[in-house]
This record gives C-alpha cells, structure tokens and sequence, in this order.
C-alpha cells in the first residue's frame, strides 16, 4: 500500500537517498507524480493509486524524504496496473468508480453534473442498455491495440471487456430486456488489428471488408455470427422491442442502410442514393431511423467518392444529418452546416435529436461539439463547450441522463473518456 511503511529506507546510506530525491518529485497540492527517466506506460491504473497517494499525503507525519520514497512505490504500483496483461473476454478491467468533479463548463447550460466514467485510453460510442442500469462502449486500453467491447454499470463501476479479444470491434449495443448484446468485429478476417487507414491521402475512414455484425451473451460467450456477405457490415443498432436491426452495408457496392430480423433473416435495403448512408439509429416508437450522409454531387466530388471506397476508405469530412422512416420512405435532409456531422440520436419522447459536428471550426476536423435539433429541421441549439472533443451523445432511457465521449480532463492528446450528466431543459 501507498500509505504504509517503505522497506529497506532505514537502510538505505545517504547516496541512495539522495538518488531517490533525485529521481522522484512530488506536488503536494494535486498528488501528481512524474518520473525523471520514464513515464508510466499507460494511465489506466493512476486513479487508484493517485488516491492512494493522497490518502498518505493527509496522514503524513514523517519527513520530506519519507514522502518521496513513498511517492515512488506508489508511480511503481501505478506501473504495474499499468503493464497488467492484455484483458481476455469476461474479465474484470481497471476501472474507478465516476469523480465527483462537476467537468460542466458555464456555457453548458442543458448539463449539471458532469461526471467522469472511464480514466485513461481511448473510448468510445457508450450506450444505454433498456433500463439505463448498464453501458456498452468501446476502448483501446492497457496493451489492447485497437478497440474492444467493454460493459459497465451506469455508475462506471465493474467494467469488463465481453468481445474476443481479436481482431476490431465496433458499435455495440445491449439488446432490450435480454441477457444479449450486439456489436461489428474483424475477428473472423484476421485476429490482428486491422492496418489503420493511410492519412497521406488526408483524414479518412476505413470501412474493413472484414466487418461482420455478431450477437453474444452479456458476459460475451454464445458469440453468434448474423452477416456473411462479403464486405464490410457495422454501425448496427437495435428498435426498443428488440425485433429490429438497422445497419451500413457494402454487399450492393456502394455503403448503404439495411434492417434485419434480430436473428439476421429478412434483409431489406433502405436506401439507394450513391454515397455513404451510415451510423442509422432508431426512435423509440421504431417508426423512425435517423442517420448521416454524404451524397456527392460534381463529377469530382462523385469520382473521389468512387476511387476511395475501391480503396475501403470515406471521407467524412461533410457529413449531414438525415431522417427517414422506417421502411426506408419520406427521406428529409435536417442539417444543411456544410461540416462532419455524425452520431445523431433521438430524444426519448422523440421529437428531437441530439448530434455531434464540428460546425465552424478551421484546420484539419477542428473542434466536436454536441448539439440539438428538431425532427423538422428547425431548432438548432450547441449544447456542448469544450475544446476538442464531443461526440457519440446518447440520452437514458427516461431522458434524465445524457452519456458522450469527449476529450474534457483527458491527460494526453488522444485520450478520450465516457462521461454523464444530469439533463436539465
């Protein structure tokens, strides 16, 4: 422990104390320890012992030196969390219960309570199970080398990876009133990691043909594999009766919007314009599907569009905002921000929706916020104001909790963590 006694001090001669001074410093104020030769691989494990750490600092008695040979156990202990093997299906991952820092900055007027669930990594698309008691999301965390599904409870205690371990997963979901989840893997293509995509050709995403859509128990056993076509199939989502699939599919050659039956059968093709159709998501009621697109219109705009996706790449850098009925009818544009927006979601009560884009920003994908609008189109309102980061907004079932992920107290350039709010009209 952080906070006991450090063995072998007393033996310690002078010179090893004075390397040990040397080599640790330590900030009273926040408890933040660096090293002089290293730096802790990964941040996963700094919550715990950070805490621990302060513990000892609001007890301490001994001397200065004491202090910093303690401080050393401690960034030790925090290594070690830190080099933990890479978590199999099923086990427990290091994790801290949410802070009780409010992360709201004065301009969130729509948030209180800003809480933050995941502490180190990255991590991605959290969602809300039926009765709002657990979230799935995915992370790249520890030695992970992309992302892998995760659950925790709403609370951001007892995370646990529930995917394979292989390959790359994404866009989980928890099937409604089942002991059953949904998500998109690599892992039959190949148990690597997937190259990333070749940002040479400027800021891209890849759509991996190896993308197939799977289900699985909570804890991840009884994995079931519903697409077999060639090509990538992902951003899959499920109706609140849990009937109904919608995902993005390649198999007609070009990325467009399918349903299925929750066991697969029954495919049917929503939309038919060329471009990326993609990211669709249920309204309650299930008689709507909000989604993105981007439908390019000049012959260059069409050939870019073309030549990438031979290539298994999109650019979505002018993504917009649609909606649709469930049938794939009465399409209507909502957005018109000439900017990437994407991860749209509906308002329980389903008249609203929520959504993340980078809307005025300048240089490269500039600046994420959240924001609101209409079903009709009208009503458009920034919820967010923090630089970076804001995006994957998905709201609890009874509307009083909103849960994103956003780059907000993240300790390094490309952290990004799940946090949740209280959401106030």
């Amino acid at each position: 422990m952080c906070g006991g006694r450090v063995p072998g001090f007393a033996r310690m001669d002078r010179r090893g104390r004075m390397r040990l001074r040397e080599h640790c410093r330590f900030n009273r104020d926040t408890c933040a320890w660096t090293s002089e030769n290293a730096r802790p691989p990964s941040t996963t494990g700094y919550s715990a012992a950070q805490a621990a750490c302060y513990t000892f600092l609001l007890h301490m008695t001994a001397t200065k030196l004491f202090v910093y040979c303690a401080l050393c156990v401690c960034m030790s202990a925090g290594i070690a969390l830190a080099q933990q093997p890479m978590p199999t299906a099923n086990a427990p991952a290091a994790s801290a219960p949410a802070t009780t820092t409010d992360f709201r900055t004065p301009e969130e007027k729509h948030l209180r309570n800003v809480r933050q669930l995941t502490f180190g990594g990255s991590n991605a698309e959290a969602y809300f199970s039926a009765d709002g008691k657990k979230l799935i999301f995915q992370s790249t965390r520890d030695n992970l080398q992309c992302d892998q599904i995760f659950v925790m409870n709403a609370d951001g205690s007892d995370q646990r990876m529930v995917s394979t371990g292989k390959g790359r997963t994404t866009c989980a979901y928890i099937f409604p009133h089942k002991d059953k989840i949904l998500y998109s893997s690599t892992h039959l293509a190949d148990a690597a990691c997937p190259p990333r995509p070749d940002y040479s050709k400027g800021y891209v995403w890849a759509v991996y043909p190896g993308f197939d859509v799977f289900t699985a128990k909570l804890d991840g056993s009884d994995l079931k594999q519903l697409t077999t076509t060639p090509g990538y199939d992902a951003e899959a989502t499920i109706s609140e009766d849990g009937k109904k699939i919608v995902f993005t599919s390649l198999r007609s050659g070009d990325l467009d919007i399918y349903s299925m039956d929750a066991d697969g059968r029954h495919v049917k093709q929503l939309t038919h314009e060329l471009g990326y159709d993609g990211g669709p998501f249920y309204s309650k009621d299930r008689k709507w599907i909000v989604y993105r697109a981007y439908h390019p219109k000049t012959d260059a705009e069409i050939a870019e569009y073309k030549e990438l996706l031979k290539q298994n790449l999109i650019r979505p850098t002018t993504l917009e905002i649609w909606l649709m009925k469930a049938d794939g009818s009465g399409k209507r544009q909502l957005t018109n921000l000439n900017a990437a927006s994407f991860a749209p979601s509906f308002f329980p009560d389903g008249k609203r929706i929520v959504f993340a884009t980078n809307v005025g920003s300048t240089g490269g994908m500039g600046n994420f916020e959240l924001y609101t609008i209409n079903v009709d189109g009208k009503g458009l309102e920034r919820i967010t104001f923090s630089d970076g980061f804001d995006g994957f907004p998905m709201f609890s079932p009874d509307g009083k909790q909103l849960v994103w992920i956003s780059h907000r107290n993240g300790k390094s350039t490309h952290e990004t963590n799940v946090f949740i709010a209280d959401w106030v009209e």
